[in-house]
């Protein structure tokens, strides 16, 4: 048998076993491809949730009263950072915070009116705190008008809760009733020409009167 015939053979062989190779690592590839991206959306759909449960559980909330909480959350984390701050710098109640910073539009804001009033406070109104923080649209502002005035003025916590509270419900009413302004259409030009005047009766002129 000549060289030519057995390199041919082998050459064959070769390319033989390097297709066989080629198309189950083709096909892992497309594998991976089509799994790794769900793997990366699972968790990170997962991962804040996952967050939000570990740390309730972590000060004392139970188990089905975080996963209702942090199913409910719109922002899993911002719940669970809002009830641990306020349980941890505030003699409240990690299962009292839950509820609050659950209704709370933006949680962090609730715990940072909660835990500047209370400190405030000498935790004297903490039970108020939490109801008056969570009525407030503008928990950050409430605190800092309640934490002020208390600075200067000698007056009980409640008082201080109950006036700025008022406030608040004033400032967040005026800005939601206030006029918008006037607008004008887009490639309109308005001018005098255009706009009427008040119409008002013609007085006939006297005889005699030039």
């Amino acid at each position: 048998m000549s060289k030519k015939v057995v390199n041919r053979g082998k050459n064959k062989q070769a390319s033989s076993t390097s297709r066989n190779l080629t198309i189950p690592v083709l096909a892992i590839a497309g594998w991976l491809t089509t799994i790794l991206p769900n793997t990366a959306i699972a968790a990170s759909y997962s991962n804040d949730y996952s967050v939000c449960a570990g740390r309730l559980l972590s000060v004392g909330v139970t188990a089905e009263a975080a996963s209702e909480g942090c199913a409910a959350a719109l922002r899993p984390r911002d719940l669970a950072a809002c009830v641990v701050k306020i349980d941890k710098e505030t003699e409240i109640a990690a299962t009292d915070a839950l509820s609050s910073c659950g209704k709370a539009r933006r949680p962090e804001e609730l715990a940072t009116c909660v835990v500047g009033v209370s400190l405030n406070t000498k935790e004297e109104a903490n039970p108020a705190v939490l109801e008056y923080c969570g009525r407030s649209l503008l928990p950050v502002r409430f605190g800092q008008c309640v934490v002020g005035l208390r600075s200067q003025i000698d007056f009980p916590a409640t008082q201080a809760l109950d006036t700025c509270i008022s406030a608040d419900d004033s400032v967040v009413g005026a800005s939601s009733s206030s006029t918008p302004p006037t607008v004008i259409p887009a490639g309109s030009n308005p001018s005098i020409e255009n706009t009427p005047f008040p119409t008002q009766p013609l007085v006939p002129a006297q005889p005699g009167t030039n």
